[in-house]
Parts: C-alpha cells; sequence; structure tokens
C-alpha cells in the first residue's frame, strides 16, 4: 500500500480511479485528479509547497516531484506523461506534454502544451518551452517543432496506455496464475 503521509496540515487528495503503486510515496499538499497512475518508487513530496497534478497523468517508476519553500510549486496539466527517473522540481508541465526518462526539470521552467522533453535532458530553471516543441540535451536546446495532431494522439496514447497498465495491478490473480 502507498504511503500516503499528512503533513503541515495537508492531506494529500487523491482522485477517482487513480492508481498509487505499494510503495509509492505521496506527502502533504499533493492534490492529483482522476485516473492518475503514481508508479513504484516514485514520490511526490508536497512538504514545503503544492503539487497539483491533472486527470489522466502518469508518473512511472523513479520519479521525484518537490518544490523550493515558498517559492516554487508544480503543475501538472492533463494526459501528462512523467517517464521513469525523472525529476521535476518546481516546475509547470502544461496538457498534453511529455518529459523523457531521466529528465530533470528545474524551478520556474514551463514545458509547454503538447511539448515533448527528451529522455536525459536538463532544462534548466526559468526555461520556456513553448507548445509542441521539442527540446534535448543538457543543458536542453530547442531541437524542432512537432505537429500538434501528432503529439497529441503520441500523448494520449501513452496516457491511455498507463491506465490500461495500471487495471492490470487491480486483476485478483486466480489459483492457476499463482503457480
Amino acid at each position: 500500500m502507498a504511503l500516503i503521509k499528512p503533513l503541515r496540515g495537508f492531506t494529500p487528495k487523491i482522485g477517482k480511479d487513480c492508481f498509487l503503486a505499494d510503495n509509492a510515496t505521496i506527502i502533504g499538499d499533493v492534490v492529483m485528479g482522476d485516473e492518475c497512475s503514481i508508479w513504484f518508487n516514485t514520490v511526490l513530496r508536497g512538504d514545503v509547497n503544492s503539487i497539483r497534478i491533472g486527470n489522466r497523468v502518469n508518473i512511472q517508476d523513479g520519479t521525484v516531484l518537490h518544490t523550493l519553500y515558498q517559492k516554487s510549486t508544480i503543475e501538472i496539466g492533463n494526459d501528462v506523461s512523467i517517464g521513469h527517473n525523472v525529476t521535476l522540481h518546481g516546475c509547470k508541465i502544461c496538457d498534453l506534454a511529455l518529459v523523457g526518462m531521466g529528465a530533470v526539470v528545474m524551478d520556474d521552467a514551463v514545458v509547454g502544451e503538447g511539448a515533448l522533453v527528451a529522455a536525459g535532458s536538463v532544462v534548466l530553471s526559468r526555461t520556456q518551452i513553448g507548445p509542441n516543441e521539442l527540446w534535448g540535451g543538457a543543458p536542453a536546446k530547442f531541437i524542432k517543432m512537432v505537429d500538434p495532431a501528432t503529439s497529441r494522439e503520441l500523448n494520449q496514447k501513452i496516457a491511455r496506455n498507463y491506465l490500461m497498465y495500471s487495471r492490470w495491478y487491480d486483476e485478483t490473480p486466480t489459483d492457476s496464475s499463482r503457480e
């Protein structure tokens, strides 16, 4: 069972039909929408400031979300995919965006609607990534524009897939599947 820990007068609020992996940790001022999935070894640490997560967001294994005390917050829109081992620190990720595996997005950075951050990228503080832009590298730089329809289709597909994957964990194993 996930660790859901109230702190400083804030109790995390989890939307309907969300999957929380057994060892996910959700602390303090966290508000999550519906049909989200928070995967194994993920930490949403709303101890020093707020974390707001939209609907159908998947935050994959090993990811850490944190903020700066009284300075930065995290906002994540709808239909967003956050890859494995990502660090989000006090940033905004808009609807239909994707942050690739191992990326870091720092304080006051904004990842625009439908934007893609390539795996392993480091998005520096206060960087503004526009809608449907692909950024990559360390530090991350603009690479190219992405077709909005292609971006929407890709990111909604990933969001739907992770919703499907999370439902597998709700299934009760039969006796024959335990062998």
